[in-house]
Order: structure tokens, then C-alpha cells, then sequence
């Protein structure tokens, strides 16, 4: 029986998934991964850390295996558009700027004055805002001139991954779609769009699709992982749109609600119609588009939040702090929170925004701010859903993924203020588990009709006519706090 092998190098983990010919999760493992923010605004992380807890990772379900497994295939997944640069001799030059990373708001905003966005978005899908490569990459010719000058290879975490797997430099075409540097006409990266950088065109790998098989296992990764030597390496996909896969998103009206460390919000369309409110993506299977949503901080403010409040950023503390949480009625008795703790990206796009609790006495507990950051983040799914129905594109069925949809409390609260059933995909693997078949189609064992046949849905969370109204009432507030709150985050806080 052939078994496919998913990598996913998310914000908060590495997981490591296999998966046979039919869709069933064979073995699981996962490693920590550290998101830092050494300023405010700042995201990023450590490629060296993502290829240690890769090696272990994949050990670990080799070992849960057995001997006699015949492994047909490995694809890598992650979030994007991280940026990982390399110099000339392939050595990282600093850590990598994550996808939710605000740093670069003076680079957008002089974009903006260059160039016209509307035609951008018509050329290229996206929107001029703090999720393009460009004006990162100026922010660093600004601020860490060495480090730009060196830079001879720039790309993506999954890209990182398959250079070490494979030996080979390249980059998935999502990536560089989200960056900003493909050009809708032909698909290819172009040489003006990369341009808009500094940089020239050549320091771009090239680009190749999710199944498209990139190499094989060299000897030196197989002494590492533990993978066979020879074994293919195929393209790589984008964390939200392996979750989307994963989840059988192939028809009109359903929306994908991705809990991981950032939140993602993934529609499916026939062809491309930017918004930019929204980024625009490949689907997996060829011939559709993904438009989504993606909100800087989920998972990854509520395991800082727990770390904070609850002393851990473990699993154990999470769960003590939803019970707490489902003992506070809805509304957290007055607390409300903005989840703009790195910022946001869509639909406000607005780098200057921040995290807020407000609300509190000393009457409250930590169960009531974990409620209302739990609602915070409900919200913002909502404000996605909000915008996907006015482009047309409304939500007929909510389907939960990855780590987050593990809380009962919390999609409890998104069915809720979002007004809707949540679906709850029986495993959380999401990600790793779309980028195994990835893998399974690219190889020709299985069809892309195949993945949607073997998706289960575990638990259906029902709003209640008393949690639409408090919902309601709720995301009324978070609307208007942010409102109230954007020309003090304008001024950075400043009197």
C-alpha cells in the first residue's frame, strides 16, 4: 500500500503526517516551532529550526511505521509568503519574515504613491499591502543594507525545506502569486513585478507547481530524516490551500475557516476576480482559484495570551483555559478584544492596528479574557464572511480545520456570531494532511475527485437563537471598537 508523506511548517509547529493511498492518517508527529517579535509588528522565525524539527518529525512517524511501508511520495507545506534569504552560498542571511509581519507600512504606503492599484490588482490578484515581498524586501535595503546586499536566493519556508530534501532551489507558484510577482495574463513571475524589490528577476528560483515533482531524497536528507534515498519530492503548497484541499473545498459556497497559527478564511472561485480586501490564490486542483482571507494572529495570540496569563503555552493550559472560558456567559460580561496583535492583514489591511482588551474590572477573571479573545477572533471570521457575500461569493457551509477546531467552546462561539453551523473536520491534521495528497495526485496514484470522498466531518456545532442575538451584540462592538481605536493606532499610540 503506498504512503505519502505531509510536512507542514506552520507559524506555532512542524507536523509531520502519513497517509495512505485512501486518505487515512497512518501516523502523526509535531515539534514546536517560535514565532518571534523582537518589535512591535514583527514576525519572524528561525529556517534552522523548521529543518531540525523536520528531521525529527518525519523520524518519529517512520518509527510509528514499521519496516516493509512502501513510501510513494513527500510534500512539503507552510505558511506564506514567508521570506527566507539566502546568500550565494546558500547560508540563511537572517531570520525569516513571517506572512503576518507588519514591519514594512512606510514601503507599502510608497507603492502606493508609485503605482496604480488598481491595475495592479487587475495584473497580479493582490492588493498593495503589508503581504507582498517587494516592500519587505525595500524595508530591508532600508534598514539592514548589509544583509540586502547579500542576498542571492530569495523564497518561501516549503521552498526551504525541499532545498535541503532535494538539493534543488525553487519556488511554488503561490508563493510567488501572494508575493506579487506573477503576472495573471501568462502566470509566469515577471521581471518588472520582482523589479518593484530592488532586486533583479534571478534571484527568484524557478517556479514550479504544488504536484509537480521538484526531485528526490538526496543521500545526505535520507542520513538525516530517515526518508529512502530517491524518494519524490513534489512542489510544495501553501499552508491554507493544503487546509482547503484537505477539507474537499471544490464547490461554490463552501468557505473553509482555518484555525491554525494565523487565522484563514478559503473560498472557491472558477476564476480569478480580485478584491483587495482579499488575496487571491491557486487551488490546488488546476483550473480553480482560492480568493481567502488571512488574520495575522489566531493561534499564535492565544498560545502567547496562555503563556501569559496561564504560565504555559501548552496544550494542557489551552484546555484548562477553555473551561473557564465555557463557564463565562457569552459577551465575557463586558470584556472586548481586538485581535490585531501583529497587526492585520485582510480585510482592513492596516499594519498599525493592535491588540486590545478592554472592558475589564476587578471583577473579571481569566476566563473572561480568554472568552473575549475567543470572540475577538470569531469576529474577525465573521468580517471575512461579511466580505466574501458582498463579492458574491456567500457561505452555504462553514467547514473547521487544523489545530484551533480542536476547541469545542470556540467553535461553539464561531457558530454563534457567525450565525451558521460549523463543520468540524473529524482530524485536525489539515495542512500536512492536503500536502500528502498533493503527493498522492501528483504521483498519478490517486485523482483529485479522491480527496473530497475521503473527507469526514466529526462534530456540527449549531448556533443557538440566544448566541446569534449575543453574536450579534458582539460583533456590533468589535466593529465599532476598532473603529474608535484607528486614528490613536494611526498616530502609533502617540499623544
Amino acid at each position: 500500500m503506498p504512503v505519502f508523506i505531509g510536512i507542514d511548517i506552520g507559524t506555532t509547529s512542524t507536523i509531520a503526517v502519513a497517509m495512505s493511498e485512501n486518505g487515512e492518517a497512518l501516523a502523526s508527529a509535531s515539534r514546536p516551532s517560535r514565532l518571534s517579535s523582537p518589535q512591535p509588528g514583527f514576525a519572524e522565525a528561525d529556517p534552522a529550526q523548521w529543518w531540525a524539527n523536520t528531521q525529527v518529525v518525519v523520524r518519529e512517524i517512520l518509527s510509528a511505521l514499521g519496516a516493509g511501508v512502501e513510501l510513494a511520495g513527500v510534500c512539503v507545506t507552510g505558511m506564506l509568503p514567508a521570506v527566507v534569504l539566502l546568500d550565494s552560498g546558500r547560508n540563511v542571511l537572517r531570520p525569516s519574515i513571517q506572512q503576518s509581519d507588519a514591519r514594512c507600512g512606510a514601503e507599502v504606503e510608497a507603492m502606493k504613491a508609485a503605482l496604480d492599484e488598481a491595475a495592479y490588482l487587475g495584473r497580479t490578484g493582490q492588493g498593495l499591502t503589508q503581504q507582498l515581498v517587494a516592500p519587505k524586501l525595500q524595508w530591508l535595503k532600508r534598514h539592514e543594507p548589509d544583509v540586502y546586499g547579500r542576498i542571492a536566493h530569495v523564497f518561501g519556508s516549503y521552498d526551504f525545506i525541499n532545498m535541503h530534501l532535494t538539493g534543488r532551489l525553487t519556488v511554488e507558484r503561490n508563493w510567488a502569486l501572494e508575493a506579487g510577482f506573477v503576472d495573471l495574463a501568462d502566470h509566469h513571475i515577471a521581471d518588472d513585478l520582482v523589479a518593484l524589490s530592488g532586486l533583479s528577476a534571478g534571484v527568484l528560483p524557478a517556479l514550479v507547481a504544488s504536484h509537480e515533482v521538484i526531485g528526490a531524497v538526496t543521500a545526505e536528507a535520507a542520513k538525516l530524516t530517515g526518508l529512502p534515498e530517491g524518494l519524490p519530492v513534489f512542489g510544495g503548497a501553501a499552508d491554507h490551500i493544503a487546509s482547503a484541499l484537505a477539507a474537499g473545498l471544490t464547490q461554490a459556497g463552501d468557505v473553509l475557516l482555518k484555525f491554525g497559527g494565523a487565522g484563514d478564511i478559503i473560498a472557491i472561485a472558477g476564476k480569478p476576480e480580485p478584491d483587495r480586501r482579499l488575496f487571491l490564490d491557486y487551488h490546488l486542483v488546476p483550473g480553480l482559484y482560492a480568493p481567502n482571507g488571512c488574520m495575522a494572529s489566531s493561534g499564535s495570540l492565544l498560545r502567547w495570551l496562555a503563556g501569559l496569563i496561564g504560565g504555559s503555552e501548552g496544550d494542557d493550559v489551552l484546555k484548562q483555559l477553555d473551561q473557564e472560558a465555557a463557564a463565562v456567559p457569552a459577551g465575557a460580561d463586558g470584556v472586548r478584544a481586538l485581535p490585531y496583535f501583529l497587526g492585520e492583514k485582510t480585510p482592513i489591511h492596516d499594519p498599525l492596528a493592535r491588540g486590545t482588551i478592554t472592558g475589564l474590572s476587578l471583577g473579571h477573571t481569566r476566563g473572561h479574557v480568554w472568552r473575549a479573545v475567543l470572540e475577538a477572533i470569531a469576529c474577525g471570521f465573521r468580517h471575512h464572511l461579511e466580505v466574501l457575500a458582498e463579492t458574491g461569493r456567500p457561505a452555504t457551509r462553514l467547514i473547521a480545520s487544523d489545530g484551533g477546531s480542536r476547541s469545542r467552546i470556540w467553535m461553539q462561539i464561531v457558530a454563534d456570531i457567525c450565525g451558521q453551523p460549523v463543520h468540524v473536520l473529524s482530524d485536525a491534521f489539515g495542512s500536512s494532511i492536503g500536502a500528502a495528497w498533493v503527493a498522492a495526485a501528483g504521483s498519478g496514484i490517486a485523482a483529485w475527485d479522491d480527496v473530497a470522498a475521503s473527507v469526514r466531518i466529526g462534530a456540527v456545532l449549531q448556533p443557538s437563537p440566544e448566541g446569534i442575538a449575543s453574536g450579534n451584540r458582539i460583533y456590533a462592538d468589535y466593529r465599532d471598537l476598532y473603529a474608535s481605536l484607528k486614528p490613536f493606532f494611526a498616530r502609533g499610540g502617540q499623544p
